[in-house]
């Protein structure tokens, strides 16, 4: 049976948490399933953690949040003093129990591993073809890459990684008495192209490495018999663990009995995502020495100089809209008040509602309190504007709650790109911003369609300043379509890239 589509799916997508520990004496298992908490916004379809106790590797994973996948039973059966965690939203392959994380290779000459990926790689093909066409190049047997065991960029690059480490060359080769995947890792990492942030391990030895342009978040963390590592600070937080250091761009971490060893496999040209501090990261989360909630309540500050109004609340969409409103409040004089609430316990995936519910439409998630907006000239804060649904029935229920106007102000510039590098927005076609232009320009078109008095988006310049990283470090793809990593061919992108692939 086919349903209509939820109204509300409309936030971008996110991406995935990836979570690190080596700490012999410590509950690893536990630990990283606190830390995949603290992630669990990162993605919702899938959760997996992987533990070793020195001589296997065992992993536990599943659709479904971290809470609904992992429960004492199964966290009891994870035992060792290294592990890696993953919560998971897709963005290649399809959003099924075999794509979930860790994925999981034997080596052929002995050993396990194990790994978890934040990110998106575009030159997934290639690498699958070159392993196909010249097995020696890569040193894999193209034969274990077909529509059955590969059906993510995340489950390749662990293939890759496995059949690397059996290179008889590597051998021969001084690396300084790295472990084989080390070396391997080594040889791999320069070839993907991408934002890839990764976590994995072998029997012995917890390893991260970062994309060259540092895209997504990757922090290092330290126990007091340990190391953590983590896609955000919060998650660092949760686990009781301090704050070291970023993971830098083209950095390769090894942690093991004799310490941390860090190697550059390539030269950092950082372009860091500005959609971290719009909506993705956690207002807890540090990101490259900057308060993301501080980000977002400067973000709301610039709003109001940009984009003033006469109203007399400001309201936001919670949760992520919420530290903006607080800064357009600050600098508009505008009191701050809260006029929705929003229900917790309806997540990305619920049981379809019926027709009658489905019509309701946004009061699955959010509701009016109408004694604080009745006869109110409302300002309503949001974090960005993807396909104009959500925003278009929350002026109309504002209205039909007694607001006298809905002015509706963006902490983004408009969404008019898409992304490949680990978010999944909706294609161009199906981007408000691309399809709401008119005689009288883009931002009049989409405040027509969302039916709100007036509309405002924080611009490109006054974002950047908010974050205080130079224009020069970060990525803005989503906003101004200028794509720091080259793109291959479009037959070449997408979430289905890898599906129907044969060797």
């Amino acid at each position: 049976m086919t349903t209509a589509p939820d109204p509300l799916e409309n936030p971008p997508g996110e991406e995935c948490g990836v979570f690190g520990v080596w700490a012999p004496g410590e509950d690893v298992a536990k630990l990283s399933y606190y830390g995949l908490h603290a992630l669990q916004h990162r993605g919702q379809e899938a959760a997996g953690i992987a533990v070793s106790d020195g001589s296997r590797i065992l992993v536990v994973k599943d659709l479904g949040l971290v809470s609904k996948v992992f429960d004492e039973s199964s966290l009891s059966t994870l035992t060792g003093h290294i592990a890696i965690g993953h919560c998971r939203y897709s963005t290649t392959g399809a959003p099924v129990w075999e794509n979930a994380q860790p994925v999981f290779r034997t080596v052929a000459s002995g050993g396990c591993l194990a790994l978890g990926h934040n990110g998106n790689l575009v030159n997934t093909l290639e690498l699958l073809e070159r392993s196909t066409a010249s097995p020696s190049l890569l040193r894999v047997d193209p034969r274990n890459y077909n529509r059955d065991t590969v059906g993510t960029d995340s489950d390749l690059i662990c293939g890759l990684l496995a059949r690397m480490a059996d290179d008889p060359q590597l051998e021969l080769e001084d690396l300084g008495g790295r472990t084989a995947i080390e070396r391997a890792a080594l040889k791999l990492l320069p070839t993907l192209r991408g934002a890839f942030c990764l976590t994995f391990l072998d029997e012995n030895t917890l390893y991260a490495a970062r994309d060259p342009w540092g895209v997504r978040p990757l922090c290092l963390g330290r126990l007091e018999r340990g190391w953590v590592l983590a896609s955000e600070t919060s998650a660092l937080d949760i686990v009781g663990a301090s704050f070291v250091r970023d993971i830098e761009p083209g950095e390769l971490l090894a942690i093991d009995m004799d310490g941390v060893r860090s190697t550059r496999f390539a030269n950092p040209q950082p372009k860091g995502c500005v959609f971290e501090y719009v909506y993705l990261a956690r207002p807890d989360s540090v990101i490259a020495g900057r308060s993301v909630h501080a980000a977002r309540v400067e973000i709301g500050r610039r709003l109001a100089e940009e984009h003033p109004v006469d109203a007399d609340l400001v309201i936001p969409v919670p949760e992520s809209g919420t530290p903006a409103a607080i800064g357009y409040a600050q600098g508009s004089g505008i009191p701050y008040g809260q006029g929705l609430t929003k229900n917790a316990y309806v997540g990305r995936t619920f049981i379809q509602p019926s027709q009658t519910i489905r019509q309701l439409g946004i009061r699955l998630k959010l509701n009016p309190m109408r004694e604080v907006i009745r006869g109110k000239r409302l300002v309503v804060v949001d974090d960005s504007i993807v396909r104009g649904n959500t925003q278009r029935a929350l002026v109309r229920m504002l209205r039909e709650a007694g607001a006298v106007e809905v002015h509706v102000r963006i902490a983004s510039p408009p969404v008019r790109w898409p992304c490949f590098y680990g978010i999944d927005f909706p294609s161009t076609t199906e981007l408000i911003a691309n399809g709401a232009d008119g005689p009288e320009g883009m931002l009049e078109g989409v405040r027509r369609s969302i039916r709100a008095d007036s509309l405002g988006h924080i611009s490109l310049e006054g974002l950047v300043a908010a974050t205080e990283q130079p224009l020069t470090r970060l990525c803005t793809a989503c906003f101004n379509g200028v794509y720091p990593i080259q793109l291959p061919d479009e037959a070449a992108l997408g979430k289905s890239v890898l599906e129907g692939q044969v060797g």
